[in-house]
């Protein structure tokens, strides 16, 4: 920084389940990679930070002035990043019951680091932030006022960080200052959602309360009927709400639906053979485009719409498929600007009223750039 050059990326995988793998990507296209024993995220941290050193990204540990995290959970609590102390750590823990999957993990990241680099600055970058700005009447269920009250049951979506940085891009894109713009971003991936963006704030958002609501997904169902819960519940003779909830993340969504694979190149490959696949497709499209549709009539229109993460930015056939389907809002695409993976490009005819964008996110960007403002 402020070059924003990405001097090194690494990742350790496996983390407490023995022979982790320990990759480091640096310099001009050189790879680093061991397998070693990890047992928790404090080795994973040290053997990666050691690993800077050791390959000459860094000389000094010095040279470190920031660590960012990124946050899934940050419920109405967090309507913006947050440098780290112990009461910010306190409260994302805390926050856990909205994410027991992540939340806790990230706590152990967040103390781990603050062992290792005691005077670095930590900054929390939550998922939520974003859509702390939707209206009322968007993040509210229909159930018991008192819910909303003693427990927050509300909507907070997800995906926020990848959904802010898209929209601030776009606005430069179209050359407009983002506060006056009109916007629907899909960040369409293994976990996938769609958000509804106006004067420059979430409007609204497709994942629910946790990130299980919304469109049809990699594993997840997306919406479904509360009672159709209870109904299979019963069906399955499962007494544990979570085995339920485990089945409509990890086993729903394009696999549960294909029976083939929650990837979407696998099911593309076979759709022509296999019907189940086809049709997971075509539910993931159907699902896409009601959400867009409706964002846009509740937008009163758009200025554009912008695809981002691995199915948004790579594949050019759900593409086609989504913004034919909304062509009546005024929406067309190029299939020759649309033949492309993961490159930044306006994809829209020339004569579209609404424009198409392809834009790769960088939420790690986002989590730097705060990391950044929230040191001044």
């Amino acid at each position: 920084m402020p070059e924003e050059k990405v001097l090194a990326e690494g990742a350790v995988d496996r983390i407490g389940m023995g022979h982790s793998q320990v990759e480091v990507k640096y310099g001009d296209g050189q790879k680093y990679e061991t397998t070693d024993e990890v047992p928790d995220h404090e080795k994973a941290i040290q053997l990666m930070l050691a690993a800077l050193t050791d390959l000459h990204i860094i000389d000094d540990f010095k040279e470190i002035t920031g660590v960012g995290h990124r946050i899934v959970a940050g419920g109405q609590e967090f309507k913006d990043s947050a440098i780290i102390d112990d009461e910010v750590l306190k409260k994302i823990e805390d926050l856990a019951e909205y994410a027991p999957l992540h939340n806790p993990a990230a706590a152990l990241g967040i103390r781990a680091f603050k062992k290792i680099l005691p005077d670095v600055l930590s900054v929390a970058v939550f998922d939520t932030s974003f859509h702390t700005t939707m209206p009322k009447v968007n993040y509210m269920y229909a159930i018991p006022y008192e819910y909303y009250e003693k427990f927050g049951a509300r909507k907070y979506g997800a995906h926020g960080t990848s959904h802010r940085y898209v929209a601030n891009r776009a606005a430069e894109l179209l050359g407009k200052p983002l506060s006056e713009l009109k916007l629907v971003t899909l960040h369409l991936g293994a976990g996938a959602s769609i958000t509804a963006i106006k004067d420059g704030k979430s409007y609204d958002t497709s994942m629910g309360f946790t990130p299980l609501a919304g469109i049809e997904m990699a594993t997840r169902s997306g919406d479904i009927d509360a009672s159709l819960v209870a109904f299979l519940m019963e069906k399955l003779n499962i007494t544990d709400p979570e085995d339920m909830i485990n089945i409509l993340n990890k086993k729903s969504g394009l696999m549960g639906v294909s029976g083939v694979s929650g990837d979407m190149r696998d099911l593309e490959s076979v759709q022509d053979e296999n019907p189940r696949a086809k049709l997971a497709l075509d539910m993931f499209v159907n699902r896409v485009v009601r959400y867009v549709g409706s964002y846009l009539a509740e937008l009163g229109g758009a200025d554009a719409i912008v695809f981002t993460a691995g199915i948004g930015e790579n594949d050019a056939w759900i593409r086609q498929r989504v913004v034919d389907r909304l062509s009546y809002f005024g929406l067309a695409i190029d299939p020759d600007k649309n033949d492309v993976r993961g490159v930044e490009r306006d994809l829209s005819t020339d004569d579209a009223k609404i424009k198409t964008f392809l834009i790769p996110t960088d939420e790690e960007l986002m989590i730097v750039r705060d990391i950044e403002r929230l040191r001044k």
